[in-house]
């Protein structure tokens, strides 16, 4: 019920989480269908882009405009602060400031796509107690405990702390806790952007923590602020499997006697002629500019089950062709060595 800086910046990692999982798994997906020139009707999502950039924008974001009331000369404190909010965002559709009797308790809303706390829902505003912002951002801390790790003489600590060495003392004033976490998250999005993840999204059942227990109204609303009805929407209408032509053509041409061993044409002609004499349901199969598309696993295991047959036929075929060579090959050396042994024997004769 009372969110402080703490929970704001959490809750700004969720937002950018979010936000990779939305790109990787909505956004790509339909875009890779209109750029492979697939017929695709859009499903809706809400991109919540616009929340971390309200959040991280580098000139007038919520934490930049933090760090300058952190930095600027003069009395400060968070009612500084929520007024520069509240100029700077009064028009944004995302940001919303209530006048309590408190103005100390005035509160920062935002509409998030996400839950608020992990594993639990929340009502899609979420309010910022403003109380305690300023102080938490300064993290005075932060230099006095790198000096005071560097005093320890420890090699160890010195090597995590070098910040903390005075000859090296800077007369700059050490990153707010903001930039940090700020730093540490755009760490984290570029690393995971190099990857290819996969999710698993936990829901919680219920509040009691009761076993086998259900409650519909908590389990639907994790799974509208997780962005799982869209996803599940864009799964079902999309394709399961999809992949270039030519390793698609290079795994399963076995199963057609026009494209093996040899297919001489182009990577899409072959695998629209050996998909041809598979006999698979037109709506299965579309083929876009670079890939071939197939839309339920079922076809694609039905595929591999027939390439998996089609493998132990031909492992047949070259074992009976070996044994084959090897039994030719000795019977000739045995005939050839019989030969040679009589001829000798009916001369020394």
């Amino acid at each position: 019920q009372d969110n402080g800086f703490e929970q704001f910046i959490i809750n700004y990692c969720n937002e950018k989480l979010q936000q990779i999982f939305i790109l990787m798994t909505l956004k790509e997906e339909q875009e890779e269908y209109v750029r492979e020139g697939i017929q695709w009707t859009p499903v809706e999502f809400f991109d919540n882009s616009i929340i971390c950039n309200l959040i991280e924008n580098s000139t007038s974001g919520i934490l930049a405009m933090l760090d300058e009331e952190c930095l600027r000369p003069g009395v400060v404190n968070e009612d500084t602060f929520l007024t520069k909010l509240n100029q700077l965002f009064a028009t944004h559709k995302r940001y919303e400031s209530k006048e309590t009797q408190n103005a100390r308790h005035v509160g920062l809303d935002w509409e998030w796509s996400l839950p608020a706390r992990a594993l639990t829902p929340l009502p899609p505003q979420v309010t910022y107690n403003v109380t305690g912002f300023i102080e938490k951002n300064n993290d005075l801390l932060f230099r006095d405990l790198s000096q005071a790790m560097w005093a320890a003489r420890h090699k160890l600590l010195r090597s995590l702390f070098p910040e903390g060495d005075p000859q090296k003392l800077s007369l700059k004033l050490p990153p707010t806790a903001g930039f940090q976490f700020k730093s540490s998250v755009a760490m984290l999005m570029k690393n995971l952007y190099s990857k290819n993840p996969n999710y698993i999204r936990c829901i919680k059942p219920n509040d009691t923590k009761s076993a086998m227990v259900f409650t519909p109204e908590l389990v639907l609303a994790q799974i509208r602020y997780l962005g799982l009805m869209e996803n599940v929407r864009v799964r079902r209408a999309g394709y399961a499997f999809r992949q270039l032509y030519g390793p698609f053509l290079q795994r399963y041409k076995m199963l057609n006697p026009r494209t093996w061993p040899r297919w001489h044409g182009g990577d899409r002609e072959g695998a629209e002629v050996l998909l041809q004499g598979l006999a698979f349901p037109a709506e299965e199969l579309a083929f876009g500019h670079t890939k071939i598309f197939i839309r339920s696993p079922r076809t694609l295991f039905d595929l591999e089950r027939q390439r998996q047959e089609r493998v132990a036929q031909l492992a047949t075929l070259i074992q009976k062709m070996f044994r084959g060579w090897r039994c030719r090959t000795q019977y000739q050396l045995m005939r050839k060595s019989q030969i040679l042994i009589s001829a000798w024997f009916r001369g020394h004769r």
